[in-house]
């Protein structure tokens, strides 16, 4: 192949595509909320899609979303760096940070479409082909029982995922960990996890979501009761603002530990990794700024020997974000998918959502590889 040398000199012509609309769309979930979805619309007649769910406040979200489209209207959606160094501002909230990063996605899936390339291609390239995903079956165990997590754990395993996890301690409070001891609602939340590894078999990876609910005293004992359960993580054992406590979890326990999807400021992200004392992080697109605070955060980690587990309880816009994004990151382990959650939520975008053994294929398509079907 020949190789063709521009002189000194030479301008090159720089690709715009120029956003002229932004608009979102809400589609009811079920009783524990909704998704968002935000259309960026641009020249050519080209509409990039992005998420922008669990805001707090949907209602927030959409509002800020509209506020900051004056000053998008014009913007090339090309320069992904100098969107996020002028719109995603580490000092504001959760909701900003969602709406923006929702804007994100959709900038990388138009730029995507107007060269034709999948997402993945424009954040460096591929480093696989598919992507393996765990099974979050919180959201869809309305049955709190040790039989009722065990039989949603055993009929995701049935449809081929090969990794659960589970929130089995959200009955336990500040009440019951003062006490020193293993209560009853913390001897319950263990009975669940033993049920749910009875039921998927001792092949199938387990991981437990403690949402922040124990001091370090009471996770440390809970941890070994556990500790012939094999788990592949703990995840957020204690509240995360106190690092030192989270360094003596990390340190006083045989299983590895999680945590990041309450961080979404890459220098969060960089405190908790200086630290030490965890061994996968959970960032989530819909809140960090998008497929490049993704990616970055992901670099970051890479450095310190972490493996990125995103944080992805979301909509099948979201998880084509994720996909892309993680497609290209070396240090990938798995990612998260909202299982049960509705029936219907493959054919909310085209081609429709499709997992085969726990994993789903990296697109071809250009950009995030999805369409918004017409609701």
């Amino acid at each position: 192949m020949a190789l063709t040398i521009r002189p000194f000199g030479v301008s090159y012509h720089m690709r715009t595509l120029k956003i002229t609309a932004i608009e979102t769309e809400r589609v009811h979930v079920n009783h524990r909320g909704d998704w968002l979805f935000v259309k960026v619309h641009a020249e050519d007649g080209i509409i990039g899609i992005g998420e922008a769910s669990h805001g707090s406040d949907d209602a927030r979200v959409a509002h800020l979303i509209e506020t900051v489209t004056p000053a998008l209207i014009g913007w090339n959606v090309f320069q992904f760096e100098a969107f996020r160094h002028r719109f995603y501002r580490d000092a504001e909230g959760h909701a900003y940070h969602t709406a923006i990063s929702g804007i994100e996605q959709a900038t990388w899936d138009a730029a995507g479409k107007a060269l034709n390339l999948p997402s993945h291609q424009l954040l460096g390239g591929s480093c696989r082909d598919k992507i393996r995903l765990y099974a979050n079956i919180n959201r869809a165990t309305i049955d709190r029982s040790p039989e009722g997590f065990a039989r949603n754990a055993e009929k995701a395993v049935s449809e081929g995922f090969t990794a659960i996890k589970c929130a089995p301690f959200d009955d336990v409070s500040v009440a019951n960990i003062s006490q020193g001891s293993l209560t009853p609602p913390i001897c319950l939340g263990i009975a669940r996890i033993r049920a749910i590894r009875d039921a998927i078999g001792a092949e199938a990876e387990l991981m437990v979501d403690c949402h922040s609910r124990f001091n370090p005293g009471i996770i440390v004992q809970v941890a070994k009761e556990l500790d012939d359960l094999r788990l592949f993580w703990l995840e957020d054992p204690v509240p995360l603002e106190n690092l030192d406590a989270f360094a003596h979890v990390s340190q006083s326990t045989s299983m590895p530990i999680a945590t990041g999807e309450r961080l979404r400021t890459l220098s969060a992200f960089n405190r908790l990794l200086q630290q030490g004392c965890v061994d996968y992080i959970l960032p989530d697109v819909k809140h960090v700024g998008g497929l490049l605070g993704l990616k970055k955060i992901a670099a970051l980690a890479e450095a310190r020997n972490v493996m990125v587990t995103p944080h992805n309880p979301s909509g099948p816009v979201a998880t084509a974000a994720s996909v892309q994004c993680m497609a290209s990151v070396p240090n990938f382990a798995l990612l998260e998918y909202a299982w049960g959650e509705v029936e219907w939520r493959a054919s909310l975008v085209s081609p429709p959502e499709t997992i085969v053994n726990g994993f789903i294929d990296v697109p071809r398509h250009p950009g995030l590889g999805a369409q918004l079907e017409e609701q």
